[in-house]
């Protein structure tokens, strides 16, 4: 089981925004701004595109509403989607709420939040995410 997998199952403690049977939603730990989420399928996958077509799209239709969630905890130009990263071998989606592109820039300094404030972004989320 890798770490995403654990986070999800609540093996690992999260920030949890939102989920449902097969998706998990949760701050991201080195955010580059407030409400930058990490979107998982709760099955181990480590390729995006290796999920069938289905499954994709229901991913995505998670996603979105992570993303809807996102806009309204956070008001925001855009939540970008990114799909990257090789360290954890676990298919995942960056959701960034942005002002600018600039917010999306990997190599910027991530932020340093504390554990209430964590709490505080997170419940946010998962309260928008409720209410739809």
């Amino acid at each position: 089981m890798d770490i995403f997998s654990k986070i999800a199952a609540g093996e690992i403690p999260s920030y949890k925004c939102a989920e449902n049977d097969e998706f998990y939603a949760f701050l991201d730990i080195n955010p580059l701004v407030k409400g930058h989420t990490l979107v998982i399928p709760r099955r181990e996958v480590d390729y995006f595109f290796d999920m069938a077509d289905d499954e994709l799209a229901r991913y995505q239709q998670f996603a979105k509403r992570v993303a809807v969630a996102i806009k309204q905890a956070f008001p925001c130009r855009k939540v970008a989607q990114v799909v990257l990263g090789l360290e954890v071998a676990h298919a995942h989606i960056h959701l960034i709420p942005m002002q600018s592109e600039a917010d999306a820039d990997f190599r910027r300094e991530k932020l340093k939040l504390s554990e209430e404030e964590f709490k505080e972004i997170a419940n946010r989320i998962y309260t928008e995410f409720k209410k739809q």
